[in-house]
């Protein structure tokens, strides 16, 4: 067996639905699934049984502990020459597996990634969450673009790693955020090949609503310090950008109520992300909700560095004395 499929879930049946669904039409058909249940209060087992005969197919359900330590767990149980770690609210196309098989044979790799898009079926809030997280002017093209402001980490939602590599690496860590890009550090650092896949890319539903949204990005600015505590020569220009945006927006607004004319960099910024996502999306209303989507993208990024840099780099607290809340609840 090639492929180990490994998806964490916590509460949320109904994605875990349209990722086997979509896991049934591959043309390629070599690899097993494995669903591990993170504690949750509505299980998905029902879910996962109806798909016994049609994939190679295993429930596991064990307490709570995140989705990381949850990715350990499934890869403990399976027994694919490659790991393929997925998050719960993707979808793949047909020939999502085709692509990485024909990226293998082609050249080998220890690890890889691919980038995600927005399904037709997302609603217009998310298709402009996926250009906020996916645009070139708002995060760099960190996330599998082709355009990129720093090296490609491999991220949860879509990765594949040989068994191999992930033993020897220890699979993922404690950390409360940031777990992936920890592992895809470690990656790096331990010598091994890693490389984007551009055609093994996925749909990634994100989040429904502009304050789970910021919830998300908010903790992806926490992790970005805690990351840089771990290892600091990890933290790049391309990181630091939404907390400089986030106080030169509130320095500019500070200005205005003297100077009216300091909005306008804020204005012309909204102005193009709103007509790049138009053209991109094909539609005026999605390009309006991305400009909504990119300035909380920065915004909750970057209050979610400053805090954790307060807390962390100024405060000295550890990374769980600092952030005490249960991440994963």
């Amino acid at each position: 067996m090639k492929y180990s499929v490994i998806i964490p879930v916590y509460n949320r049946p109904d994605e875990v639905d349209e990722l086997l669904q979509s896991l049934t039409q591959q043309t390629f058909k070599d690899f097993e699934v494995l669903v591990v249940e993170d504690g949750s209060a509505i299980s998905c087992e029902g879910v996962v049984h109806r798909y016994d005969d049609r994939l190679d197919i295993h429930y596991y359900n064990k307490p709570n502990s995140g989705p990381g330590q949850s990715r350990n767990y499934g890869a403990e149980r399976s027994h694919g020459e490659y790991l393929i770690i997925l998050d719960s609210d993707c979808i793949l196309p047909a020939d999502y597996f085709a692509a990485v098989e024909a990226e293998l044979q082609c050249k080998p790799a220890d690890a890889f990634g691919g980038p995600d898009r927005a399904h037709a079926s997302f609603s217009d809030v998310q298709k402009a969450i996926n250009y906020s997280m996916t645009s070139f002017f708002t995060t760099g093209g960190i996330r599998g673009g082709k355009k990129q402001m720093d090296k490609f980490y491999p991220r949860s939602f879509n990765m594949g790693v040989r068994r191999e590599v992930y033993l020897a690496l220890g699979g993922f860590s404690k950390m409360r955020f940031g777990e992936d890009i920890d592992f895809s550090i470690r990656i790096f650092k331990g010598g091994y090949s890693c490389r984007l896949f551009p055609d093994a890319w996925v749909y990634h539903k994100r989040r429904t609503d502009f304050r789970k949204f910021f919830k998300q990005v908010h903790n992806s600015g926490i992790a970005r310090i805690n990351l840089y505590k771990k290892y600091p020569e990890s933290l790049k220009v391309v990181h630091l950008l939404p907390a400089l945006f986030t106080s030169g927006a509130l320095m500019l607004l500070a200005i205005s109520f003297f100077y009216p004319y300091a909005v306008l960099p804020l204005l012309l910024y909204a102005l193009l992300t709103g007509i790049d996502s138009t053209i991109q999306n094909h539609s005026v209303r999605i390009g309006l909700y991305s400009i909504s989507a990119a300035y909380i993208q920065l915004i909750g990024y970057g209050t979610g560095f400053w805090r954790a840099w307060w807390k962390r780099c100024v405060c000295h607290k550890g990374e769980f004395e600092a952030f005490k809340d249960n991440f994963y609840k």
